[in-house]
């Protein structure tokens, strides 16, 4: 049986991720900051568990909850904010900054003694296109991005997932991107729907040992560097 854990599990790409890996034959818990929220996890056979990502403690007592862990999906995540530069602050850029990239080292370094004693480590980092210069700059999807902090932080996500693939081998550590899809980020203003935003969040959550690490993927595969 593979265990995993996924952060910001209580709605939209996150609980569906927990949905699709609970069907593939996961244990899933699923973190969340309110448990009150935690009902439709609940339901779907996954275990909530209260896990704030910029608080030490918490994620702490969480990790401490797990029996063991193969499969950590980093998925919690903010907008940020100041759509408009001149909106723009240190705090905003500091706050972003703290959940989107600083959240997944503090929960993965608290994972990583669980993670080494699995067969098959697993690390899948949620980021996005906007992350991606070259989306960013080319794409139609992206032309109506103004923000710095989200893409920023992505882009940091990116860079940070590369970094552990390569600092940890034995692992399949991957990064994702959902693409445009439906969610309270853009006022489900996305072209796709939330099972077809998880897929590569899924498709890498199930890598075996001879897997791809330090990659970037899509719905439709990896996204060359």
């Amino acid at each position: 049986m593979t265990t995993t854990l996924i952060t910001g599990a209580n709605k939209s790409l996150g609980l569906e991720t927990a949905r699709r890996l609970v069907a593939a034959g996961h244990t899933v818990y699923a973190g969340m900051r309110d448990l009150t929220t935690g009902e439709a996890a609940r339901e779907l056979g996954a275990v909530p568990v209260q896990l704030d990502v910029t608080d030490d403690g918490s994620v702490a007592s969480a990790i401490a909850r797990l029996p063991e862990l193969d499969v950590l999906v980093n998925n919690a995540g903010i907008i940020g904010g100041a759509a408009d530069i001149d909106d723009l602050t240190p705090e905003i850029m500091r706050t972003t900054l703290e959940t989107n990239v600083v959240g997944i080292v503090r929960v993965t370094q608290s994972a990583l003694p669980l993670l080494r004693a699995s067969a098959n480590p697993v690390i899948v980092n949620v980021a996005s296109g906007l992350g991606w210069p070259r989306f960013l700059l080319g794409h139609p999807d992206a032309q109506h991005v103004l923000a710095v902090p989200y893409p920023a932080s992505k882009a940091a996500v990116i860079a940070l997932t590369v970094q552990y693939a390569r600092s940890l081998p034995g692992f399949r550590v991957n990064v994702s991107d959902p693409g445009f899809t439906a969610t309270d980020f853009n006022g489900h203003r996305g072209h796709q729907t939330v099972t077809e935003g998880t897929d590569a969040t899924v498709a890498l959550a199930c890598v075996g040992p001879d897997g791809p690490t330090g990659e970037f993927h899509d719905r439709e595969g990896r996204i060359a560097y």
